[in-house]
């Protein structure tokens, strides 16, 4: 099996602009116009969401689904929502699909840029947020496409739930727990135990190579 080539960065540490990206974006309006197909995918899964009424959790950047499935397993009381915008990625989720057990979940291809704003708009308000292994973009120019350095991050924040986030990469992390600082977040880190079975082919990949893999989690609940 090819190994998997660690992360390689021209940063000493966090970004330095972490947090002033994030208190820039949290006073401004994301107005990037909604896409048409975003727009419908969202539409379609919210009328699943508003007749289930139950708990959701919601799995970004899910890529084929595998973790989707396996947080059904996992949680059999709730509505697992996987989102990746490549067709690609979500096409494949019949290799991995569990669902023959009853579990009850689904797998979208949107955007996040935009679904979250729609969930968000929606009042969604996810028990639980996944966040396993984004694109790290490590380049130090790169800030604005990580996630906790994009417009579209105050929505993550506003959805509320319990956030977990894993990755392979330490600094995209603590640059997490930077940005949820700002809104007033405290984010635990850990490295994720040994024993831990992979939830993403990304994840067993990286624990095949010997690679070190992080896991963030954070209460955004919307309770005072």
């Amino acid at each position: 099996m090819q190994q998997a080539r660690p992360v390689t960065t021209n940063q000493n540490g966090p970004h330095e602009d972490t947090e002033a990206a994030v208190r820039r974006h949290l006073q401004s309006e994301f107005l990037k116009p909604i896409q048409a197909h975003n727009q419908q995918a969202f539409d379609e899964i919210n009328t699943q969401v508003e007749s289930w009424g139950g708990p959701i959790i919601l799995d970004s950047c899910c890529g084929v689904g595998e973790s989707t499935a396996k947080l059904a397993e996992l949680h059999p009381q709730a509505m697992v929502i996987g989102v990746d915008k490549s067709a690609h990625r979500v096409d494949r989720h019949s290799h991995y699909q569990t669902s023959e057990n009853g579990q009850r979940y689904w797998v979208v291809r949107a955007d996040l840029n935009d679904f979250w704003r729609l969930a968000n708009r929606a009042n969604w308000q996810p028990q639980k947020h996944c966040i396993f292994y984004p694109n790290p973009w490590p380049k130090s120019a790169h800030l604005a496409r990580r996630w906790h350095g994009s417009p579209v991050w105050k929505d993550v924040v506003a959805l509320g739930g319990t956030l977990q986030m894993r990755s392979n990469w330490s600094l995209y992390l603590l640059e997490v727990a930077q940005a949820l600082k700002v809104s007033g977040h405290y984010a635990d880190i850990s490295l994720l135990a040994d024993d831990a079975d992979p939830i993403t082919p990304f994840e067993r990949k990286y624990k095949n190579s010997g690679q070190a893999l992080w896991q963030l989690h954070a209460n955004l609940s919307k309770e005072p």
